[in-house]
C-alpha cells in the first residue's frame, strides 16, 4: 500500500464554516478517522520521529487526544496517560487552569500517572491559540516529566499556538496547516 499523502490528510478533514460561531471553519477530523487509510496514514507520519526512541508516555488531551494517543502509544509501546477536564479522573489528581476565548477551565491528570525525567509526547487534534496544550505541557511539567515534543494533525498557525509551545521549547510537530481561523 502506498504511503498517505499530506494532501490526502488535508482533503480527508471536513472544513464547516461559521461553527461554533460566525466566521469560523472548523476543521472536523471525523471524517479522516473514518478513512481507515488515512487514519493510519496520520498515525504512521506522527510517530515516525520517535519510533525505536525511548518514550515513557504518550499523554492525550480530551476528547480527540484520546484516539490519537491511544494509537501512538500503542505504536511506541509506551503507555497512555489522559489529561482531562476537571472532575472526571478517580484517583488523586494534579490541575492546572488555563484560559479559553470565552473564559476560565481546568485541566487534570492523575498525581501518579508520570515520574519526574520520564519522556513524554503530548498529542491532540489541533493546535489553535496553543491554551490547551501550554496549560497540559505545564501540567506534566509540574510532576517533572519531560515533554520531548507535541503533536497535532492540524495546526491554525495564524493563531500562534505553535509559536507558543516553541516559546516553552517543546518541538511541535503538526501534519498539515489551514490558513484563516
Amino acid at each position: 500500500m502506498e504511503p498517505v499523502t499530506l494532501a490526502e490528510i488535508r482533503a480527508a478533514i471536513r472544513a464547516i464554516p461559521d461553527y461554533p460561531k460566525p466566521g469560523i471553519i472548523f476543521r472536523d477530523i471525523t471524517t479522516l478517522l473514518g478513512d481507515a487509510r488515512a487514519f493510519r496514514g496520520v498515525i504512521d507520519q506522527l510517530v515516525e520521529p520517535w519510533t525505536g526512541s525511548a518514550v515513557a508516555h504518550v499523554a492525550g488531551i480530551e476528547a480527540r487526544g484520546f484516539i490519537l494517543g491511544g494509537a501512538l502509544a500503542h505504536q511506541l509501546r509506551a503507555g497512555f496517560v489522559p489529561i482531562r477536564k476537571k472532575g472526571k479522573l478517580p484517583h488523586a489528581t494534579v490541575r492546572v487552569a488555563y484560559s479559553l476565548e470565552y473564559g476560565l477551565d481546568e485541566m487534570e491528570m492523575h498525581r501518579d500517572a508520570v515520574r519526574p525525567g520520564e519522556r513524554i509526547i503530548l498529542v491532540d487534534d489541533l493546535i489553535a491559540t496553543g491554551g490547551t496544550a501550554t496549560a497540559a505541557v505545564k501540567l506534566l511539567r509540574s510532576l517533572g516529566a519531560q515533554v520531548v515534543a507535541a503533536c497535532f494533525i492540524v495546526d491554525l498557525p495564524e493563531l500562534k499556538g505553535s509559536a507558543r509551545l516553541a516559546e516553552l521549547e517543546v518541538p511541535v510537530r503538526a501534519l498539515v496547516s489551514f490558513e484563516g481561523h
